[in-house]
């Protein structure tokens, strides 16, 4: 049995700790949110986040961290990109008064605004290297309303440490949820966040009343923009194409469960961005990457049309029409 403490309980969080639970591993589930804590406490539930599930009575949840991280092997962080450093700032005392070091993991899926950094990197600098053995990383197709009713899910553990990738892979996998491993810790963060760039687009084709044909070539040439953005900041292009890729833009691309789909079909109905973001009540990780992104390709002169397109539409109230009417009459080149 291992200990492993899951640092924030919301929808994803929740699912991963339920799923260590079910297999017998002794798991802390940690959030700032003294009510939330009572509730799944007594209740085993977690209403807001996913209202129609019961959960294992083996989690314990705290928002006391250091009970939580004290002889934890594993922490696994799911917070939203913009808490990383302020909660890893909160570990990183914890881990120094405890004098304790861990594999330290990670399931969030965002880039940094400003510095266009991953969520390891932020890690890394916010806590200090003799409290962690590793970095893991935690992707793939996996919404957790899917994962908490036991549907069929396969993730990808990255980690240039295999053992830690092996340790947190036999801790999730069971009969409805498999794991694997690999070693492109920097492609499987960074493909992670893209494609909740992608999946707002595809969820406003949607909305405006567009059909599958129209997401499949949304999809499909978004693997085009993934590819070179990837290669220019050194993931292995292989990552694209396997769960951590391609796999989860799919899941998020096409799937109600995706909050960033849901926020494309409200704008695509017509909702400005405040009132999806309002009406969503939790973070929608991709409006924050797409100008991450965009700045990115900006500076370093890489072609991204789509991301530019979507970064119109959220950032400069550019109508949606308007901006798929200009992709489609883009001058006609190759597919490459």
């Amino acid at each position: 049995m291992t200990k492993i403490a899951v640092l924030g309980a919301g929808s994803w969080g929740t699912a991963l700790a339920n799923t260590a639970a079910e297999n017998g591993h002794d798991v802390y589930l940690w959030s700032h949110k003294e009510e939330q804590v009572n509730e799944i406490n007594t209740h085993h539930t977690n209403k807001k986040y996913l209202p129609n599930a019961n959960l294992s009575s083996n989690i314990r949840a705290t928002y006391d961290m250091k009970i939580a991280v004290d002889q934890s092997e594993i922490v696994l962080s799911v917070v939203p990109t913009k808490a990383v450093r302020e909660v890893s700032q909160r570990l990183n005392e914890v881990l120094r008064q405890l004098n304790h070091k861990v594999i330290l993991a990670h399931a969030t899926k965002g880039l940094e605004q400003g510095t266009y950094k991953r969520i390891s990197e932020m890690l890394e600098e916010e806590i200090d290297a003799s409290y962690r053995t590793s970095l893991v990383v935690v992707s793939g197709p996996s919404h957790a309303e899917d994962v908490i009713k036991h549907d069929l899910t396969a993730v990808s553990i990255a980690s240039s440490d295999l053992r830690a990738a092996k340790l947190l892979q036999t801790v999730l996998s069971n009969d409805s949820f498999r794991a694997y491993t690999n070693n492109d810790l920097l492609g499987s963060e960074l493909f992670a966040a893209l494609k909740n760039i992608i999946a707002i687009g595809s969820g406003a084709l949607i909305g405006l009343g567009y059909g599958a044909n129209a997401q499949a070539a949304l999809i499909t040439r978004s693997l085009v923009e993934m590819r070179q953005l990837g290669v220019a900041m050194g993931a292995q292009e292989k990552t694209l194409y396997e769960l951590a890729g391609i796999g989860d833009l799919i899941v998020t691309g096409m799937s109600p469960n995706s909050r960033n789909y849901r926020a494309g079909v409200g704008l695509g109905q017509g909702k400005s961005l405040q009132e999806v973001s309002r009406d969503m009540g939790m973070v929608i990780e991709g409006v924050n990457t797409t100008k991450a992104v965009y700045d990115f390709a900006q500076q370093h002169q890489i072609d991204m049309p789509i991301t530019t397109a979507i970064y119109q539409v959220l950032y400069e109230n550019k109508a949606l029409k308007e901006a798929i009417d200009d992709l489609m009459q883009r001058p006609l080149k190759s597919e490459d």
